[in-house]
């Protein structure tokens, strides 16, 4: 099995202004990499099932 790749960090409290103006947000940001991620993640182990069939 291939290595997992690292997950994206979530952004720090005091990263986000809290106000709502800001765009993107740093929690834009973090969702939009959190996504790619998981589709990454999902992609990976779905081929290290399949090699090991």
């Amino acid at each position: 099995m291939s290595k997992p790749l690292e997950k994206p960090k979530a952004p720090a409290d005091d990263d986000c202004c809290g106000g709502g103006a800001c765009n993107p947000c740093v929690w834009d940001a973090y969702n939009a990499k959190l996504q790619q991620w998981r589709i990454a993640e999902a992609k990976r182990r779905e081929e290290a099932e399949n090699a090991s069939e």
